[in-house]
């Protein structure tokens, strides 16, 4: 997907008439870097795609669709309803919010496959995180500690931490995280 949206990505950023430097100061980040998902190189973090659409007033869905949310009071997203996001690779992401504009939060539902510890990757980004175990048991390594989270367990961090995840005992692990 993210071969999707990085032609977005230039769209927006030169109709605001801005350089890569220019939009790299604006969201903190590096201009190769700005440069690199624009060409769809690499994976895009929700984190980054978040960052862009704040500092240029745009909504997350137009980023992640190319079409406009449109409900402002409030929206429901059946089971199975949900916009794929390709975060990461290894990950299953369905975004729950997509049809609302304007918002605080971005909720997902994610799907994380069982995998052997080594093949685990780290990754860290601004914002702050809330994850809620409803299925399996999911391993996650924060920073240097590594947490095992069962059904009704919820966790909360700060996105700065690199954190990574696997699926436990064969299966995949679902729960609901919240990125701000």
């Amino acid at each position: 997907m993210y071969k999707e949206i990085a032609p977005r990505l230039f769209g927006l950023r030169e109709s605001l008439g801005l350089t890569h430097a220019e939009l790299a100061e604006k969201i903190g980040a590096g201009p190769e870097l700005v440069a690199a998902y624009e060409k769809g190189d690499r994976e895009i973090p929700v984190s980054y795609l978040m960052d862009v659409s704040h500092a240029c007033g745009i909504d997350l869905t137009e980023l992640l669709s190319g079409d406009e949310a449109h409900l402002q009071r409030y929206t429901v997203v059946r089971d199975g309803e949900g916009l794929s996001v390709t975060r990461r690779k290894d990950y299953d992401y369905k975004n729950l919010a997509f049809r609302f504009t304007g918002r605080l939060m971005e909720p997902f539902l994610v799907k994380v496959p069982p995998k052997e510890r080594e093949e685990v990757n780290l990754i860290a980004h601004k914002g702050q995180e809330f994850s809620y175990m409803l299925e399996g048991r999911l391993e996650m390594h924060l920073g240097e500690d590594v947490l095992v989270l069962e059904p009704g367990d919820s966790i909360f961090f700060s996105s700065t931490i690199p954190h990574g995840l696997r699926g436990l005992d064969g299966r995949q692990a679902v729960f609901v995280s919240v990125i701000i």
